[in-house]
């Protein structure tokens, strides 16, 4: 017996089946699983490489190679799930539900149809189930989506020209955090970072793991360290092509290999001592102001502010209204 990856539903769910016949990719076949009988696509052979990829993924058993009398009643229950659609949205809106019809998908055994829906409270679906039971006769099954979940069963392209992951190849959508953008300077747009399920983009977590390894072989922003062209400390990085952006103690900035850091005379110690060194975009004058703008957290989801200027409060010179010295202050003199 041979072991294959089969997707079936419109869900696109991964299962690891057995046929004693060889088979090869794209083979449609007719499967049973837990759900009923089903249609499904052979992927590939479930050599120790692929399932290790996998996490529990479901069982089933391939009865055979699809025929032409199959795919024929295959687009008769497409074409019968539409109509169906249409009546179960007329039923939802009878009855008042607060719930969104996603989708409607009818089995190739006819022995459920599985109604996704969403909704952003809980439902009482116990009268519309016994409804559409006797409409369409046959078992009904209520399935709650999320917005990533809509999003694999509608959405077809995304930005980028090719067909959305969630549809095609993800079998898992990870979480994705706004530190992923921000580590690999993406621009942090909501309308530019955002899916078409309207949360952060699943690509954005590809090269994560790369980017991080490379910042950590790196000299964090803050650090003091000894080139060939002098003493100066970290300002920023280039990830990809694995360079460091130096201000020297001229106040010039240069970017600047691994190779051509000598030595780290100091790192910066604490929580918020990365934080003392300026951006990028930051204005010189403020550090020699002492200015102490704060800079937001690279574990923190909120988009950082428009401008690094906008990020400092005005100088107040008064004195504390309650400090351990009761006596005046002195004012900074620049």
């Amino acid at each position: 017996m041979l072991t294959w990856i089969v997707r079936c539903g419109v869900m696109r769910t991964l299962h690891v089946m057995q046929y004693r016949h060889p088979l090869r990719r794209g083979d449609r076949v007719i499967v049973r699983t837990l759900r009923g009988w089903e249609l499904g696509e052979v992927l590939a052979e479930a050599t120790p490489n692929a399932l290790a990829q996998m996490v529990d993924p479901p069982g089933g058993t391939i009865q055979r190679v699809a025929t032409a009398e199959d795919e024929q009643q295959v687009l008769r229950l497409i074409k019968e799930s539409r109509e169906q659609f249409q009546k179960c949205r007329e039923i939802i809106a009878e009855m008042q539900l607060p719930m969104d019809l996603i989708d409607l998908e009818r089995l190739f055994g006819n022995d459920r149809v599985v109604v996704y829906f969403l909704s952003e409270q809980r439902v009482d679906f116990r009268e519309l189930v016994k409804r559409l039971g006797a409409e369409f006769g046959t078992r009904i099954e209520m399935k709650q989506v999320g917005a990533r979940d809509e999003a694999k069963l509608l959405a077809e392209y995304g930005d980028c020209g090719k067909p959305v992951c969630c549809n095609t190849h993800l079998v898992q959508m990870p979480p994705v955090s706004m530190r992923m953008a921000k580590l690999q300077k993406a621009t942090l747009d909501p309308n530019k970072i955002s899916g078409r399920c309207g949360r952060l983009k699943c690509c954005l977590r590809y090269e994560y793991d790369t980017y991080e390894e490379i910042a950590q072989q790196l000299p964090p922003a803050g650090s003091h360290v000894v080139t060939r062209q002098g003493r100066g400390v970290v300002k920023g990085h280039e990830l990809l092509i694995r360079q460091v952006l130096i201000e020297y103690e001229d106040r010039r900035r240069v970017l600047v290999t691994e190779d051509e850091i000598l030595s780290v005379v100091k790192k910066p110690t604490g929580p918020g001592s990365a934080s003392d060194a300026p951006a990028d975009g930051e204005s010189r004058g403020s550090e020699r102001r002492g200015g102490r703008g704060r800079r937001p957290s690279p574990d923190s989801d909120r988009p950082p502010p428009r401008s690094a200027g906008h990020d400092e409060a005005p100088r107040d010179t008064r004195p504390p209204e309650s400090t351990s010295d009761p006596g005046p202050s002195t004012p900074e003199t620049s």
